[in-house]
């Protein structure tokens, strides 16, 4: 199954350094990023969960939970933590999901079917394709999906970025453009007509005959 903006992610049962989760039970009523590694004790891996481990208050601003996924058992992900310290210096206190039977790295379309219901023996280059984030709303939808490959290691920088605009554009009728940050400018969607623009922003800024500018809107 392949996995698409705003298909409903698979909900799983699974095993975590937390201790044993419901996924979907788990996420609750706000957002959930979950990402995913080929296998612990990889270098580049390591770097990113230890980056991770130091946004955890940054997304629990956003109202969003971080969970990571590896196709290796719960037992070498403690392992793994310690080395994620000793590089970062942050402790990772978010779950790391087991998935020793490749279940959930199925499930969220990384690996084929074909690909056995064991991590023992594998390879990170057997599981090459488990780099993947996927962003899930409250109404766990899929939000956002991105894949890296092994060599680069990921922006989470940017997950942060596309997490409040997706939260932005959600709460009103407005997308945001190429390289927005907060604060910036934003677009009112086609939906939206001149008339109602003026009542709900204010103001806007034609800049194209289909594309309109205007504050970025804040709660009030």
């Amino acid at each position: 199954m392949s996995l698409r903006i705003n298909d409903t992610a698979p909900d799983f049962k699974a095993d975590t350094t937390e201790g044993p989760i419901n996924f979907h039970d788990w996420i609750g009523d706000g957002y959930a990023v979950l990402f995913s590694h080929p296998k612990d004790f990889t270098p580049v891996c390591t770097t990113e969960l230890g980056y991770m481990a130091g946004l955890k208050a940054d997304f629990a601003k956003r109202n969003a939970k971080m969970i990571g996924i590896s196709v290796d058992p719960v037992e070498n992900h403690h392992k793994w933590k310690a080395d994620i310290e000793t590089l970062s210096g942050n402790k990772v206190d978010y779950p790391m999901i087991g998935d020793p039977t490749l279940a959930v790295a199925k499930l969220y379309d990384m690996l084929p079917a074909t690909a056995g219901d064991s991590s023992e023996g594998r390879t990170p280059a057997d599981n090459a394709t488990v780099r993947s984030v996927f962003v899930i709303g409250p109404d766990k939808k899929v939000k956002l999906t991105l894949t890296y490959p092994m060599s680069t290691g990921r922006n989470f920088d940017e997950i942060l970025r596309a997490l409040d605009s997706i939260q932005l554009t959600a709460k009103y009728q407005v997308a945001t453009p190429v390289q927005w940050k907060q604060g910036d400018d934003v677009i009112v969607t086609a939906a939206v007509s001149d008339e109602d623009a003026i009542k709900r922003f204010g103001s806007f800024e034609r800049v194209l005959p289909y594309l309109r500018k205007t504050k970025q809107p804040t709660a009030g």
